[in-house]
């Protein structure tokens, strides 16, 4: 297949998108070069090291300044030249196609090929569940047409099309808006620089035999004219993508995957609206059946440009520079036309387009791990609306009557006592107005009424009054419910948030360890339903729903900064060094404890009004103390895009970890670039760059040279032994805060010590019991 044809409406269509100044990817040569230069250091991370020759277009020895406006036009001119000559997808496939064959080969020893995938299957593992309970519906099939015939067929691409919009509202709604419409949509080029069509209209014009996809488009604001750098992600569609008989790529395929991702890659590269992560692309591969994903990405800026075989040095770019992953191949569509939503290849497409997504939307409102944890407590509340336990026969519903208490036996159950009992049974989702009576072993009896959900998504997460005191609200946190199910049924998220939180706050209680900037406990205990209660024991449960439900009820009460950016936008300076401060006073605290907390994340920390209501009387408070680190043998929890280098590459925290979490949080929350990560590797490899180039500092310098200077700090104590010095800090962000004033301490430290002297066996609730 031969594209020289469209040079000319490629050549026109590279004019529209590099009209005007010469975009930053210049700069971005120009950077490269000066940092490759006798007295600079290259601290970049390039997908592949190799001995090869670097490109020719690095600076001489002479200043750069002279040398600018010449280097721009130069690189501008040939960047353009190469987008217009790389045309001929047969030359390109045979320079680079040995090569694809030679990594496309399974390796002998493990069955594995060169190529690795973009996906590990612990990521699609955890997308498979968040995806739940989200609904994708294509309602065009794909056509059961003849496998591997030739000629495009106009219902096929019409089902293609329809798939793509099923992903992209599906994954849109799920994580980004609830109701906002996607900022996206699907179009075919009919060749490189091409015009984009809908199917409809390449139908109409018979120029459906020149498509060769779909593409996935960003809407650029008003501007109807879309361009080639406004692809987010390409769908390659093709009659046949099997290499022969095996369920894999074939070696043209690939080829020409990579051929469309290096045009998208260099016309994202000389746009002005490139997203902030352009340096990969994702390129889904499909048939009537089958489907993979080819992910490309690299830095450009080491592509050999004065070559005079353009597909030579490309080709050699992408063999010692491109970083390319290839996925396996599995069914897209059964042989109905319907998408197996749930199965292998599909959950590849949806993830290599949530990333894409991301790239040029940023990350989303809701993180694939929120969803994740849904899962145990969707699958509790269907355990327990129909009551299941085993029998040797299976699982089956069951109903104690008042003669058969202790036998356990088996008994048939009526349509209206399933009906009640099933209402009973999911009352453990809690609205607004119920009251809870709660057995608190400490303080005895205490009732609270419930006054609604609070923002983060959780049913077992509200703001409540206790009636004995109902001026001051409250935070309740619902535990998982102790009933028949397995221990390996148990929601250990919900532990965390209730059990386990529990114990860390009482430390900080009997430790008599205070702070305006810590939670502190109010009640704790189970819960006492209506009704006679049939349990045995003092510390035992009845058949009852909520008999003993573990209840834990801590103040203040606010919105977590997660909500608060994604209504109000990035906070000022002045609420970022407050928010900073508020959290270093609460590690602070928790430090004399001996205490980390392990899990600083925007949902993790609530902004609160001050008593007076004033704006600038807000107080920013960590919360979700149950992953905190009391010694060794404790985990933190492992948060991508927050958690320390140290926990993410050891598992454990070093004294500086909060401290390195804080500093990520303060950059999402001064609207700072922070990329998706999809693998512990990746989110390390992002950490070292980030911290080696100083694109932390630079981004948060831009808000505060105060910000800036905390985290150079925070930079030259990453992964040693040495703590952190919390006063000198504190000072400063509370002179920043403050305007100098003293105002006195806001932590009082009441006890005369503070060492623990057994923190292992402190108490699971207050006085002691769980």
């Amino acid at each position: 297949m031969k594209l020289g044809h469209q040079q000319s409406d490629f050549d026109a269509s590279l004019e529209e998108i590099l009209n005007g100044s010469f975009r930053k990817f210049t700069s971005g040569l120009l950077q490269n070069d000066m940092e490759l230069s006798p007295g600079h250091s290259s601290n970049g991370s390039s997908f592949r090291r190799s001995s090869s020759i670097m490109s020719t277009h690095s600076l001489s020895g002479n200043s750069a300044s002279s040398k600018f406006a010449p280097s721009k036009r130069r690189v501008f001119k040939c960047l353009k030249d190469y987008a217009r000559k790389l045309a001929d997808l047969e030359l390109f496939t045979h320079s680079l196609e040995d090569w694809v064959l030679e990594n496309s080969c399974e390796d002998s020893a493990n069955g594995e090929q060169a190529f690795s995938a973009p996906f590990m299957m612990d990521e699609l593992r955890k997308l498979d569940l968040a995806l739940e309970g989200v609904l994708f519906q294509q309602l065009l099939r794909m056509p059961c047409s003849s496998y591997g015939s030739s000629g495009a067929n106009e219902d096929e691409y019409l089902a293609l099309e329809d798939f793509l919009h099923a992903i992209v509202s599906g994954l849109w709604h799920a994580f980004w808006h609830k109701r906002a419409q996607p900022p996206m949509s699907v179009s075919c080029p009919r060749g490189l620089g091409s015009k984009f069509y809908t199917v409809d209209k390449a139908m109409a014009r018979g120029r459906l035999n020149e498509m060769s996809g779909l593409a996935l488009m960003s809407k650029n604001g008003s501007d109807q004219q879309v361009q080639w750098d406004q692809i987010m992600e390409f769908a390659l569609f093709k009659q046949d993508i099997l290499a022969g008989n095996e369920l894999k790529l074939s070696s043209s395929i690939i080829c020409e995957a990579l051929f469309y991702g290096f045009h998208i890659l260099v016309s994202r590269s000389l746009s002005k609206t490139r997203p902030a992560n352009s340096s990969s692309v994702f390129l889904l591969v499909l048939d009537s059946r089958y489907g993979g994903v080819v992910k490309v990405g690299g830095d450009l800026s080491k592509l050999e440009l004065n070559s005079s075989n353009p597909y030579k040095s490309v080709a050699e770019w992408i063999k010692n520079y491109a970083e390319v992953s290839v996925s396996p191949v599995d069914r897209i569509w059964n042989k109905f036309g319907n998408a197996n939503w749930g199965d292998l290849g599909t959950l590849q497409i949806l993830l290599a387009t949530y990333n894409s997504i991301v790239q040029w939307n940023g990350p989303p409102r809701k993180l694939i791990a929120s969803l994740v944890s849904d899962h145990s407590l969707r699958l509790q509340k269907r355990r327990m609306e129909f009551c299941i336990t085993e029998n040797e026969n299976g699982l089956v519903p069951y109903q104690q009557s008042s003669h058969q208490q202790g036998q356990g036996e088996i008994v048939e159950l009526e349509q209206t006592s399933s009906r009640a009992f099933k209402s009973k049974a999911s009352r453990l989702n809690l609205k607004q107005g119920e009251v809870l009576l709660l057995e608190d072993q400490q303080q005895g009896q205490k009732t609270f009424q419930v006054q609604e959900s609070l923002v983060g998504g959780s049913h077992y997460f509200y703001s409540a009054v206790c009636l004995d005191c109902p001026t001051e609200l409250l935070t309740l946190y619902v535990g998982a419910h102790p009933s028949r199910l397995e221990p390996s049924w148990e929601d250990m998220s919900l532990w965390y948030q209730v059990q386990r939180q529990t114990k860390v706050l009482n430390i900080f209680k009997h430790q008599g360890i205070t702070s305006n900037y810590l939670p502190e406990i109010f009640a704790s205990g189970r819960i006492l339903h209506s009704g006679p209660c049939q349990k045995q024991a003092p510390g035992g449960r009845c058949d009852h729903p909520w008999c003993g439900t573990p209840i834990l009820v801590t103040s203040p009460v606010g919105e977590p900064v997660s909500y608060v950016v994604s209504q109000e936008g990035p906070l000022s300076a002045e609420e970022a060094i407050r928010c900073c401060r508020d959290c270093l006073a609460a590690l602070r605290s928790a430090a004399m404890a001996n205490v980390q907390h392990g899990d600083l994340c925007p949902d993790n920390i609530i902004r609160v009004v001050g008593v007076q209501g004033a704006r600038n009387n807000f107080l920013y408070v960590p919360i979700s103390w149950g992953r905190a680190v009391l010694e060794d043998r404790d985990s933190p929890a492992i948060n991508l895009q927050f958690s320390s280098s140290h926990a993410l590459q050891h598992g454990k925290l070093c004294p500086s970890s909060d401290a390195e979490s804080l500093v990520y949080l303060m950059l999402f929350m001064c609207g700072g670039t922070m990329q998706q990560q999809d693998s512990i590797e990746s989110a390390l490899q992002w950490r070292e760059t980030s911290w080696a180039k100083r694109l932390i500092q630079q981004q948060l310098g831009e808000v505060s040279a105060l910000l800036k200077a905390f985290a150079d700090y925070v930079d030259s104590l990453c992964g040693t032994p040495y703590p952190v010095d919390y006063d000198i800090w504190l000072k400063r962000l509370s002179r920043a805060v403050d305007g100098g004033a003293d105002r006195g301490k806001m932590i009082e430290e009441v006890t005369a010590t503070l060492r623990l002297k057994d923190v292992a066996e402190s108490s699971g609730t207050s006085g002691g019991g769980s």
